[in-house]
């Protein structure tokens, strides 16, 4: 790709980079003068010639206002392209709408729109100049179809270089013009309309050379294709027609397609182009006849789970089945695989390999589902294993590591693409997602989550490129009618105390984030203590899954903020749902037959804050707190009908409860009970190993406080006997 750029003596220079190395720019998009050699050429600039041409205008125009916006560079399809040579035409022409979307700004420069249109005075208002926009050249031509749709920030201006407005602010008219979805002008996937939609906002469109009218449209089906000037429009259809086809891989009668589900998915939240990561995973993914394995790694927060849903928001439809898992820990797996075996048998019930599996018997589930996926035809699949954060590996003693080589399929086909905070995971290709470093995506997020215009470059760059402390700060912003300088004071004032106040915060992107957060922490401190006793009382709970059944038992706390966020559904999810506004938790979708309320979830990195910035001294009163809670939600399997699913959402927070236990965090001295229950609890979850520790320790403990006939230490005697049965171990049953 060759770039424009305009040095310090006016000239004009011609670059050219690879995809990966290709700086930020801003990209023309126009029509072509009706006499083209007016236009100018890649001979004009390579030449330094071509200064009076009318086209010459167009040139200077684009560069001012790249300038204007910080960017350096440009490109014009005009001059950029050589196109003596049929290959570099080719090329790039499969190449463009790539082109228009990684744009960090599209112009369309509109010479049939005038400010004065023969007279004297400019015409001031948008009434005055909508009737020649609407009738507007541009919205006839077939090449523009992808320069508007392509680019996520298009701005429009007439024929004097006077900004009209953005594509946002223009969609009614542009829609009322077009007949294109404003999901589709908003930058939705294209994947996601159907084919003869698509085919529809081209009608009525004109090219010069009739077979643009099917070339125009390659980048609107993402497919590539050569190009053979002279074919004819209704061979370069058919042949268009042909790739399509191929691209969404064939009838759906296929015994292998499998409806997405996106239900596991996290709730999507900003995201911005990373279109050379986007480019890589495409290429490291796709065509290959072997299993391909992508790895997205980076530090919490820069983006690697919206990076992942965005690829599959893409292309989605070039695979058969297209599943998401969570690989926080083994127990959220299996249930991922469980998600997956009831998709499987919803669209294709006589599957043999899982009709007869028993659901709730989740290892037999997994190998079921592995077994499924390594069937010979079966080959177009694409599973994404997201937040595997922990990994299992010598030097990490965490019990709870997760090995994810026993999840995945055995099998040399299909897809995956696997994220992870840590750098030790080296499965497959690897794609080191960093922080975003053109300004303008930074500036793109905090203005959509701010919901605010004129935003100044100085807050952007104090956060450093980080997506999730630009999101913060923008859901702050949004909920608080303070200034962005106001917010940047408080923000460098919030990051030297921390820098004080807690050294353990030993990097520059740490500290960026944790400041945003204790801002707006501070913040809801204020305006509800109840949401703010409950982000802290969340970090001796899991991150995932906490729901107002679950809390209710801590209603008897001497705390007033823990009383009022318990002592009803409505003002727990009151306090719930101001966190949720902060950006900081997100409510989870609800599951069919869930048994309970809705829960809600925090991202991990905002957890590990809770755990280890906001909480800074370790509060047993809150510990034992969270240990009460998880032990008196254990139902009795012979009453409560709904027993297996809520024993599965409190496997999660009773891990962490185990672990307060087994490291002596927490005075088990009258909580004998609570141990009990949790070894119930695994006892029923066939987690034996979990049962017999918290058997043994609610044992010892009985036995010193009530002795070894008391029936609550003899009850705690006959569970372990039957958990040793159970096992085989019938001696020391006996």
């Amino acid at each position: 790709m060759r770039l424009l750029k305009r040095r310090p003596d006016g000239e004009f220079s011609l670059t050219e980079y690879n995809d990966r190395d290709t700086p930020a720019y801003a990209i023309l998009s126009h029509t072509w003068a009706e006499d083209n050699s007016e236009e100018v050429s890649f001979q004009d600039v390579d030449g330094r010639t071509g200064k009076s041409k009318a086209g010459w205008k167009k040139i200077e125009f684009c560069a001012d206002k790249a300038d204007a916006d910080g960017l350096q560079y440009f490109w014009i399809d005009t001059c950029c392209i050589d196109k003596r040579s049929s290959a570099e035409l080719s090329k790039a022409i499969n190449s463009m709408f790539r082109w228009y979307r990684k744009a960090s700004r599209c112009y369309v420069y509109l010479t049939d729109v005038s400010a004065h249109d023969g007279k004297e005075t400019a015409r001031q208002c948008r009434y005055d100049w909508e009737a020649a926009f609407r009738e507007s050249r541009w919205f006839t031509r077939g090449w523009t179809l992808q320069e508007l749709l392509a680019p996520s920030l298009v701005d429009f201006f007439n024929l004097e270089g006077e900004r009209l407005g953005n594509k946002r602010l223009l969609e009614d008219v542009i829609q009322d013009i077009t007949g294109i979805a404003k999901e589709a002008l908003r930058g939705e996937p294209l994947a996601g309309f159907t084919r003869d939609e698509r085919m529809s906002w081209a009608l009525g469109r004109h090219c010069t050379e009739e077979e643009d009218h099917a070339y125009s449209l390659l980048g609107i089906f993402d497919v590539s294709m050569p190009l053979i000037y002279g074919e004819g429009k209704e061979k370069a259809y058919q042949r268009l027609q042909e790739e399509i086809e191929k691209s969404d891989g064939g009838p759906a009668s296929d015994p292998f397609v499998v409806g997405f589900d996106p239900f596991p998915m996290p709730e999507p939240t900003q995201f911005v182009s990373r279109e050379n990561e986007l480019t890589e995973m495409h290429r490291f993914l796709h065509g290959h006849k072997s299993r391909s394995i992508v790895v997205l790694y980076g530090l919490g927060g820069i983006g690697k789970t919206q990076l992942a849903m965005e690829f599959v928001r893409r292309h989605k439809e070039k695979h058969t089945a297209t599943f998401w898992l969570n690989a926080n820990d083994e127990d959220s797996l299996k249930l991922s695989f469980r998600t997956i075996a009831q998709q499987v048998l919803e669209d294709h019930p006589s599957t043999s390999t899982l009709a007869n599996v028993d659901l709730n018997n989740l290892n037999q589930v997994v190998d079921a589902v592995k077994t499924w996926l390594k069937i010979k035809n079966n080959t177009r699949w694409l599973m994404i294993y997201d937040n595997y954060d922990n990994p299992q590996a010598s030097s990490n003693l965490d019990r709870s590591a997760v090995d994810i080589g026993g999840f995945l399929p055995r099998a040399d086909h299909g897809s995956i693409i696997i994220t992870t905070r840590s750098a030790q995971v080296t499965k497959g290709q690897r794609i080191h997602v960093q922080k975003l470093a053109d300004i303008q995506e930074g500036l793109e997020i905090l203005s959509k989550m701010s919901k605010r215009g004129n935003i100044g470059n100085a807050l952007v760059k104090e956060l450093d490129g980080l997506p999730l402390a630009l999101s913060t700060a923008g859901a702050y912003l949004e909920n608080v009618s303070t200034s962005f300088s106001d917010y940047l004071r408080l923000y460098k004032s919030c990051w030297l105390k921390l820098q004080m106040t807690s050294p353990q915060v030993n990097s520059y992107e740490n500290r960026s984030l944790h400041s945003t957060w204790q801002i707006t922490f501070d913040r809801i401190e204020r305006q509800n203590a109840a949401s703010a006793k409950l982000l802290k009382l969340w970090a001796y709970f899991d991150r995932q899954d906490v729901w107002f059944e679950l809390l209710r038992h801590a209603s008897s706390s001497e705390d007033e903020s823990i009383q009022k966020l318990t002592e009803d559904k409505l003002s727990f999810n009151e306090a719930a749902m101001l966190l949720c506004s902060f950006g900081l938790v997100d409510p989870d979708r609800p599951l069919q037959q869930l048994s309970g309320s809705v829960g809600y979830s925090i991202h991990s990195c905002v957890h590990s804050w809770t755990k280890f910035v906001l909480n800074r001294a370790w509060d047993r009163n809150l510990a034992m707190l969270a240990l009460k809670c998880v032990a008196s939600e254990v139902p009795d399997k012979n009453v409560d009908r709904w027993w297996w699913v809520v024993e599965r959402r409190l496997l999660q927070h009773a891990a962490k409860c185990e672990d307060l236990a087994v490291d002596s965090r927490v005075n088990v001295q009258g909580m004998e009970w609570a141990l009990h229950s949790l070894g119930n609890l695994y006892a029923d979850q066939d987690k034996f190993a979990g049962a017999e520790s918290m058997y043994e320790r609610a044992l010892q403990s009985y036995e010193k406080a009530l002795g070894s006939k008391h029936t609550a230490t003899l009850d705690t005697i006959h569970r372990l006997g039957l958990l040793y049965k159970d096992q085989g171990r019938l001696a020391e049953a006996e």
